[in-house]
């Protein structure tokens, strides 16, 4: 399980190095506060993302259950369990993306 986050924290900052690109610069002055929010934002999308096929399959009960308000619904919910889970400590993926977004400042 290490080594899968140790990848996948290693293709999200390849994501991150591809996106920001030449304009780094405009970013080395970013506050440890703001890199760590979005370090924090990255790892509850990816926690988001990991729980969405837990609840593929199940039904919404009622009032929310069918239609296209119950799948909105139970998307959004599911990216609010990836929210919590990261404010309760989260699984690591925010520290290693956090680690990344330093050295990247550092090394300019």
């Amino acid at each position: 399980m290490e080594a899968s986050l140790s990848m996948q924290a290693d293709i999200a900052a390849q994501t991150m190095r591809n996106s920001v690109g030449p304009n780094m610069a405009t970013h080395q002055n970013q506050t440890r506060a703001q890199m760590r929010e979005k370090a924090e934002e990255f790892e509850s999308f990816f926690l988001g993302q990991m729980l969405q096929p837990m609840f593929a399959n199940i039904e919404a009960a009622e009032p929310f259950n069918g239609g296209s308000a119950g799948k909105i619904w139970k998307s959004m919910m599911v990216d609010e369990y990836g929210k919590e889970l990261t404010k309760a400590g989260g699984i690591g993926v925010a520290d290693m993306v956090m680690r990344e977004l330093i050295r990247m400042q550092e090394g300019q």
